[in-house]
């Protein structure tokens, strides 16, 4: 398979995104961006009051962060993203900008083409029970393990014709990892 312009850690919170994502990208020399970083204060602040975003909340945040992909993979620099991306419309934001639908570039001179972003999906998954214990033991995240439910109750975890692999995370870090580096070469 050739080399994707960027990988998408997703899953749940808790499940290691961005552990796995900034370890993946310091192991390919790719750039690293954690979704997070990007939520707008309002974001955070419902989560922190224990509400769970609605698609009005993500798709925006989400839209940016497709705007930041598509930015770099077009100037050549390989991206990590880790981010929840818990809905199939979601991922589609992220390669094809808003509401799924691809985007035409124009360059003088040149046909038009799509303005999408090549992506391998990696779904970090777990059983609720092991999640929750690690997100029972992380401090000073915005994100309450009381909100694990509702992330869990809108998953939809990636199938084909996605690009994506699955993996558990019950494996360890270094295998994770590995797995990944195997799929990519």
């Amino acid at each position: 398979m050739a080399a994707p312009g960027a990988v998408l850690v997703m899953g749940v919170s808790g499940s290691g995104k961005s552990t796995v994502g900034a370890l993946l990208a310091g192991e390919l020399g790719w750039k690293f961006y954690d979704a997070d970083d990007y939520h707008p204060e309002e974001n955070r602040m419902k989560m922190r009051n224990g509400i769970p975003l609605n698609d009005q909340d993500r798709i925006p945040w989400l839209c940016n962060l497709h705007d930041i992909l598509l930015r770099d993979v077009a100037t050549g620099q390989h991206v990590v993203l880790a981010c929840s991306a818990l809905k199939k419309v979601y991922r589609d934001i992220l390669i094809r900008g808003k509401d799924g639908t691809p985007r035409k570039r124009a360059e003088p001179g040149k046909e038009e083409k799509l303005a999408e972003v090549k992506l391998l999906v990696v779904h970090l998954s777990g059983s609720f029970e092991v999640i929750s214990g690690r997100l029972l033991q992380r401090k000073g995240h915005f994100m309450p393990p009381e909100l694990l439910q509702s992330q869990f109750d809108i998953l939809e975890p990636p199938s084909a014709p996605e690009n994506f692999i699955q993996i558990n995370v019950d494996k360890d870090l270094s295998e994770v990892i590995a797995t990944i580096l195997k799929v990519l070469k």
